[in-house]
């Protein structure tokens, strides 16, 4: 069990040591991290597990830690490793916030009904297109899917209208992917949604067919830029990220955006939540609010992740086409089904 904020709060709460110990104990409401949420202080210490890039995360906390005095520790892992070690611990999980880079992990936890709720104000500052129906959990950032293309090779009126169009036999050996990423499942998740079971299946057979694989988003990217594979469909940042260090990846490469509401404009949502395991509800809750205020999204908007900023009205990085742009599809991150995309993709022979 974890008492560090009982000790914490414990000059404040020294009449009422033993009803707040008992408190922390059972998850009751009148537990110190509760009594801090209803004055607006907060104290003590919380863990995130984040799936998210870490040098961003590490911004937020190092940011946040300045501003509150709260002391965070990470715990790095995928999306996939994250959700199913905090389904695993169940209410003994030590995990107070959970981070994503995509939203099939966030409704995988949401499903084993493992989130709390997240605070009104924190939802507030999310447009509802960035966060799930439920307000189970809330977007954080979000990333969206483009062709990447061998602009020495093609030209933009060479390349497919949709991203279904990438298994018609023309495309057979001309494109590449990472099948096995999160990134990748992500979108597979959104087709299903948008399309549904039989379209996807059908879409993933043309895509075993006609693809190359490549372990990791990055590495396709090269393999474009090399002239290995004509186009690898992957998220914007990978191509922006390259850019603006020395460009020797993304040389040749210029990214396409499907547009049109069409399931390759897929836009990702990176998402947070609160665990109902935290120890430290109130310092938790104030975490994933502040990372979803001005402050934290500003931070998003100039920093080196290229990810988009969505939350408090802060714009996304410049160099980036804006989000009203990308004519992306409505799809509730609450609905995306990454077990049923796994055995999909399994069934598919790409797992």
């Amino acid at each position: 069990m974890k008492i560090r904020n009982n000790a914490l709060a414990g000059i404040a709460l020294a009449a009422t040591a033993a009803l707040g110990l008992a408190a922390c104990g059972s998850g009751a409401s009148t537990s110190p991290s509760s009594s801090a949420a209803a004055d607006g202080k907060i104290s003590g210490e919380i863990t995130v597990y984040n799936a998210q890039h870490e040098s961003l995360t590490q911004e937020w906390v190092d940011a946040f830690t300045a501003e509150t005095g709260v002391k965070v520790t990470l715990r790095q892992g995928s999306d996939t490793e994250m959700s199913n070690q905090i389904i695993q611990e169940g209410q003994a999980s030590p995990a107070d916030v959970f981070l994503t880079e995509n939203s099939p992990a966030m409704a995988q936890v949401e499903n084993a009904g493992l989130f709390a709720d997240v605070d009104k104000a924190t939802i507030d500052q999310v447009p509802a297109e960035f966060r799930p129906s439920t307000n189970k959990w809330t977007g954080i950032a979000a990333r969206s899917t483009v062709l990447v293309y061998d602009k020495t090779k093609l030209t933009e009126d060479l390349l497919p209208k949709s991203m279904l169009d990438l298994a018609k036999p023309e495309w057979k050996g001309k494109w590449a992917a990472s099948p096995s990423g999160a990134d990748f499942q992500a979108i597979v998740s959104a087709l299903l949604e948008l399309k549904g079971e039989a379209a996807t299946e059908e879409w993933l057979k043309g895509m075993k067919e006609n693809s190359k694989a490549y372990k990791g988003n990055s590495t396709a990217m090269k393999a474009v830029n090399a002239g290995e594979v004509d186009a690898a469909l992957i998220y914007h940042y990978y191509y922006y990220g390259d850019q603006a260090k020395t460009g020797e990846n993304s040389k040749n490469v210029a990214p396409y955006y499907f547009k049109n509401q069409d399931p390759g404009a897929f836009v990702s949502v990176s998402g947070g939540g609160v665990l109902q395991s935290s120890k430290n509800a109130a310092a938790a809750q104030a975490f994933v609010k502040f990372i979803t205020g001005k402050k934290g999204q500003e931070i998003l908007q100039k920093g080196t992740s290229f990810e988009y900023a969505i939350a408090s009205d802060v714009p996304a990085n410049e160099k980036l086409v804006p989000l009203a742009e990308l004519e992306a599809p409505t799809v509730d991150p609450a609905k995306l089904n990454s077990a049923k995309v796994t055995e999909l993709m399994t069934k598919a022979g790409l797992l």
